[in-house]
């Protein structure tokens, strides 16, 4: 790593513990919009505040978001539910296959081998499974698993989803896609085939997946490339950050990947003021590391930063060539 890097590590790293050292219990609260009427016992004292940032086009990193107030440090931002989720292959036998919750009893709801922690994620999962189900993914899981791959396990998902009528197409459209080399777009094509024979297999009709083409395929995996966040869950209420973070990567708490409509249009730095947390579940909670001013850029630590940071030395090499 280069000196510059250490330094931001340093200055990041310092400001986590001094921000999060201290033994107050954060508490957790939306802070999501809602569009349903008001209710008439309900004052506007009692409603949930719209999240005090606005997007808006930065000078050089494209989309970015800005602070619409002072936010204080440990103030949560907003919180974000995912556009599309899944789990990791490793993880699908031990964690939710809806919300990614862990599921410690196999006492929730079951699907042929996959495991929902609640009738609620078993009602919502019904917007891609009633699809899923219908086919045989064996040979597309084996080759995510070979290949190492996650990425199209989002795909898979989102695709049912839109074949069942709860997502639209090109919902995924306004996310910045990733730039693709040839070589990685040809690489893509083994999963595109192998997608789009599972749901021929399945007899899912051609109307409900003419949607599925090459081509957005490929765009729909060039977006989540980009976008797509680890899931690391805290498995409870953090009063550290930093421990957080450290236990998430020591305990291998990867559960699964998301993709998010507003945490997408986060800037990344080195020396972030933002931070991405995950509880229990995909639920995304978004909290300020330190003060934040009016008008400010909102910057979350890059992933593979953190990974780096808080992984042990001698599995770095790994992290790097993955």
């Amino acid at each position: 790593m280069s000196p510059v890097g250490l330094s931001c590590y340093s200055r990041w790293l310092s400001r986590f513990k001094t921000i999060y050292s201290q033994s107050t219990v954060v508490s957790f609260s939306s802070t999501a919009t809602t569009t349903a009427p008001p209710n008439e016992n309900e004052t506007p004292l009692s409603r949930p505040a719209p999240p005090p940032i606005r997007v808006a086009l930065t000078e050089s990193a494209g989309r970015g978001v800005f602070a619409t107030r002072r936010i204080g440090a440990g103030d949560t931002i907003h919180s974000a539910k995912p556009l599309v989720s899944h789990p990791s292959l490793a993880a699908i036998n031990t964690v939710c296959y809806f919300c990614l919750k862990k599921i410690q009893t196999f006492s929730g709801s079951q699907r042929q081998g996959v495991s929902l922690c609640c009738e609620k994620c078993k009602e919502s999962s019904k917007v891609f499974y009633d699809v899923e189900k219908r086919a045989d993914w064996l040979d597309f899981d084996d080759y995510c698993r070979t290949e190492g791959m996650k990425y199209p396990l989002l795909v898979k998902r989102l695709a049912c989803m839109v074949i069942s009528g709860a997502a639209q197409a090109n919902i995924v459209d306004i996310l910045q896609p990733a730039s693709l080399t040839q070589e990685m777009i040809l690489k893509m094509e083994e999963g595109f085939c192998l997608l789009q024979c599972a749901f021929s297999k399945a007899n899912i009709r051609k109307e409900h997946t003419s949607f599925l083409t090459k081509q957005w395929y490929t765009a729909v995996l060039a977006r989540i490339r980009i976008n797509a966040f680890r899931i690391d869950l805290a498995g409870g209420v953090y009063e550290d950050l930093l421990s957080l973070a450290a236990a998430s990567v020591e305990a291998e708490s990867a559960v699964g990947n998301a993709i998010y409509m507003l945490p997408s249009f986060y800037n990344h730095d080195c020396d972030p003021n933002t931070h991405i947390i995950w509880i229990e579940n995909a639920d995304a909670k978004l909290k300020a590391l330190h003060d934040i001013e009016e008008g400010s850029s909102l910057l979350l630590l890059e992933e593979l930063w953190l990974t780096l940071l808080l992984a042990p030395q001698n599995h770095t090499k790994g992290i790097l060539n993955s």
